[in-house]
């Protein structure tokens, strides 16, 4: 490979670090996700194997999420999740963020790490998050829709698109999320590769610049980059509400975790702040019978 073409795949790689974000319970946790876009040689014939990781495949052939997201490099991003104090001690681990990961591997999700993980579910909620007006995910008797999951999940109506998703029967039962690891980051991974809404991006293309704004999104000043991906994972709880605190400790953690990974964070890239940004899916007025479709909800 010519010096040249390396060099700015290692641009790229650099550029394309993206972010996640979450806050579970009552205390702030960001997950920063990380997306490495690849040069990948199909084949249609070969499949190789890595072990638990990745096997019978063809994308095992490539580069995978192990081969940039070490073992310390997740011990680094996580390391306060097994303190004393943490609320899910034993419960998050390396395994079970790459297992979960290797099932997104094909559409391009390379790798994802964060800060905390001391909770797995939302501390003494407030609500039980359940809207029956919402008849294509109706709640289930007896089931609880609070927070759960490294991106938490909200409502019945989250839970049971999440579930169709990832193929497992989350709205009638919520509770696997706080009892499975490698659901819970699957869930999380799945929220950020999916777009909420048709013609919408994932906070994924949002991220990456695979998104490309219509008329109405550049009049609303929503543009790529990762204030684009708090606008569509958070919404008006965080967006269109100048610089804000919850907005500003996201984006602070967020270049904290590119100095973390050796990234720096002069590569935060551009549009990195959502103040000025009209929400993706604002939430219904009291009086009118439209479904919140937003983004989750983000505590203190």
């Amino acid at each position: 490979m010519k010096r040249k073409t390396r060099n700015k795949i290692v641009v790229t790689v650099l550029l394309l670090g993206a972010a996640a974000v979450l806050i579970g319970g009552t205390l702030a946790l960001i997950l920063t996700a990380g997306t490495w876009k690849v040069k990948l040689k199909e084949s249609q014939e070969k499949v190789c194997n890595k072990g638990w990781e990745c096997s019978g495949t063809k994308y095992c052939c490539n580069q995978t999420i192990t081969d940039f997201f070490k073992v310390y490099q997740f011990e680094n991003l996580f390391a306060k999740r097994n303190f004393p104090v943490a609320k899910a001690v034993g419960f998050w681990d390396y395994q079970a963020f790459i297992t979960a990961a290797s099932l997104f591997e094909n559409q391009g999700f390379c790798t994802t790490g964060g800060m905390g993980l001391c909770y797995n579910h939302e501390m003494s909620p407030d609500q039980g998050y359940c809207d029956d007006s919402y008849t294509q995910w109706p709640c289930v008797k007896g089931a609880e829709y609070y927070g759960r999951g490294a991106i938490p999940v909200y409502w019945n109506f989250n839970y049971g698109a999440a579930g169709d998703g990832l193929k497992v029967d989350l709205l009638h039962h919520p509770e696997l999320l706080e009892q499975n690891a490698t659901l819970a980051f699957a869930a999380a991974m799945w929220r950020w590769m999916t777009p909420i809404k048709k013609k919408q991006p994932s906070a994924h293309e949002a991220f990456t610049g695979v998104w490309k704004p219509s008329k109405n999104d550049t009049l609303s000043k929503r543009l790529p980059g990762f204030g684009a991906t708090m606008n569509l994972l958070y919404g008006e709880s965080i967006c269109g509400r100048g610089f804000i605190d919850e907005m500003n400790v996201i984006i602070s953690h967020y270049q904290y975790y590119l100095d973390l990974m050796g990234f720096g964070r002069e590569r935060s890239g551009l549009n990195l702040d959502c103040a000025e940004q009209a929400p993706f899916n604002p939430a219904p007025k009291k009086d009118d019978e439209q479904q919140p479709t937003g983004g989750q909800k983000p505590s203190g």
